[in-house]
């Protein structure tokens, strides 16, 4: 089980990016695979935000393109949505007081991290170093 995260997804969406056949490649193995592996609803969202945004990309695609993308994937039979659980509040909690320095725009990936926790989940595909803060993560870069 794993989560890829939002750069990996950015990544493997666009041609014209860096690690591009790096990232395509390990979302077609989650997407074709028979081993579960999760988005998360800000995941996403932020995903929606910088493929549509004119001033990120230098070809933004349209709204329709993008959630297309993120349908298809989504409709992969191994796919799945990680929601927070009623767990969620107390292991915030813990991962504020083992992680420290937790502050700013950090906070997203934190969000993530919890999710991944609550659920079990050690593996996270993400070009992100920042995720290596967390010691109950394993960071997976596709590109590496």
């Amino acid at each position: 089980m794993l989560v890829i995260d939002t750069n990996v997804l950015i990544s493997a969406a666009n041609r014209d990016l860096d690690f591009h056949d790096a990232c395509r490649k390990a979302v077609e193995r989650c997407r074709f695979g028979i081993s579960p592996w999760y988005l998360s609803w800000p995941i996403c969202y932020e995903f929606l935000r910088i493929c549509t945004h004119p001033n990120v990309l230098p070809r933004p695609w349209p709204m329709g393109s993008a959630w297309n993308f993120l349908k298809t994937l989504l409709n992969s039979p191994a796919a799945g949505i990680l929601l927070p659980t009623n767990r969620h509040t107390e292991l915030l909690s813990q991962t504020i007081s083992e992680v420290p320095h937790l502050a700013g725009n950090i906070l997203h990936d934190v969000h993530t991290a919890v999710l991944l926790r609550e659920h079990g989940i050690r593996e996270i595909y993400t070009r992100d170093t920042d995720f290596h803060r967390f010691p109950f993560l394993k960071v997976i870069d596709p590109a590496a």
